[in-house]
């Protein structure tokens, strides 16, 4: 099995808006610039909010761009067995502790002074047996976090450049019985044979969390390009509530797909300005390290062509 593919893993919850599909863009041209596989992964572990009908409507955005890939898309669903196995070998090894923290118990934790805002503090760790007891009375389903033992795991990001994080005690197995993000990607892109992660830098910080689980997994690290965000006009970012963001309402207002490709490639420092293009014509010259760093504002009122210059890096 080759172990260079590169990978795109929506989660089926709605509609992709552009800063998802320019995502998914550089992705597929990181992976088909250097002539490997190209796959898509179904993230699909909310059963309340994932849909089929979503996941179609994705797959067709994505191949109205442009972007091929390689097999059947695989649905992160189907592999509960696998993703629990791995959750016990680490149970099994000491690993995991049971939590009752509320995500609201959470951040307040974090906003106590001197508190990290992005790790979780270790409370229920710090339980002893009797208190440990006393929860499980009241009947609420724990979660089991990974005893990190404040590990400090270092990387180079093909984008933003060294990196380094303290991994805290996160979430591997949620108390509905379903593997956390987490566990999940880790396993599927091993899986998979996913050599390279192009994604959003959002989850950047939580590259070390995953890094540290492959290796006490035993499983191989991918490289990772955490590739700058897509914001709307108040600085925020871009979400479907945003406006008209999705590849459908831009072509509804008369625009053509291949204007949105131009935006997306110069909004990253791939085109000097806006041109119309189709997606293979970015391969021949692609070339990571002319990404920018800093994120885009996208003003969806305005046409895909007459839009804010990219922030400067």
């Amino acid at each position: 099995m080759r172990t260079d593919a590169g990978r795109f893993a929506p989660s089926p919850t709605g509609s992709l808006h552009l800063g998802n599909l320019r995502t998914a863009l550089l992705a597929w041209c990181f992976a088909r610039s250097r002539g490997a596989p190209f796959l898509i992964r179904v993230e699909d572990l909310d059963p309340q909010r994932s849909r089929r009908t979503h996941e179609a409507e994705q797959l067709a955005d994505l191949a109205r761009l442009g972007i091929d890939w390689d097999g059947e898309p695989v649905r992160q669903s189907e592999r509960h067995a696998r993703h629990r196995a791995a959750f016990e070998r680490l149970s099994a090894a000491g690993l995991t502790y049971p939590c009752w923290c509320t995500r609201a118990e959470v951040r307040a934790a974090a906003q106590a002074p001197h508190g990290n805002p992005d790790a979780y503090p270790g409370t229920c760790r710090r339980l002893s047996a009797r208190e440990r007891a006393e929860r499980e009375r009241r009947g609420r389903p724990a979660a089991w976090r990974l005893d990190a033992g404040s590990a400090i795991v270092a990387f180079e990001d093909a984008i933003a450049g060294a990196v380094r994080g303290v991994v805290d005690d996160f979430v591997l197995w949620r108390g509905d019985d379903v593997p956390a993000y987490n566990l999940a990607v880790v396993l599927d892109d091993a899986q998979a044979g996913v050599g390279e992660v192009v994604r959003g830098d959002d989850l950047l910080t939580s590259t070390p969390r995953q890094i540290l689980l492959a290796r006490l997994l035993d499983l191989s690290v991918p490289g990772y390009a955490h590739v700058p965000l897509v914001l709307d006009p108040s600085g925020q970012r871009l979400a479907k509530r945003s406006g008209a963001v999705t590849l459908r309402e831009r072509l509804a207002r008369g625009e053509r797909v291949e204007q949105v490709i131009g935006w997306m490639a110069a909004s990253v420092g791939l085109l000097a300005e806006p041109s119309p293009l189709r997606a293979a014509a970015l391969l021949a010259g692609f070339e990571p390290a002319r990404i920018a760093r800093a994120p885009t504002t996208f003003d969806p009122a305005r046409p895909m062509f007459d839009q804010p210059a990219p922030r400067a890096a």
